[in-house]
């Protein structure tokens, strides 16, 4: 099995409905996200894919979540905007866009985060 992994980073806010603690108020983060594409077999080239092509990829999601509120992404207004639930989100935003797209983590922290896989 052959992985590639690229990474981004995006700033934004949000809160947690139903938390009871620091976390319900409004608060932001530098998040990283990090998405990994694997794959049995390598392309003619030698490449699971073109690093530069997932690249633009995961950048062009991660715009659209950059300096927003997260809760006021339609998706979000449904689903509290958690580490967990933000993996998802980009996983679940990439997978027609990515094949073989194996897992998206986001880190909240230099210390903390969360991974999605299917």
């Amino acid at each position: 099995m052959y992985s590639i992994k690229v990474e981004g980073d995006f700033s934004s806010a949000h809160n947690l409905r139903g938390y009871r603690g620091r976390c319900e108020d409004l608060h932001g983060h530098n998040w990283k996200v990090e998405v990994v594409v694997s794959r049995d077999t390598l392309d003619k080239l030698g490449m699971v894919m073109d690093f530069k092509s997932l690249k633009k990829k995961l950048h062009l999601l991660l715009d659209k979540m950059d300096h927003k509120y997260l809760n006021d992404i339609a998706y979000f207004k449904k689903v509290n905007p958690t580490s967990e639930n933000i993996a998802k989100y980009i996983y679940d935003s990439l997978k027609s866009k990515i094949k073989d797209i194996k897992s998206v983590t986001v880190w909240e922290s230099n210390t903390s985060s969360a991974t999605y896989q299917e």
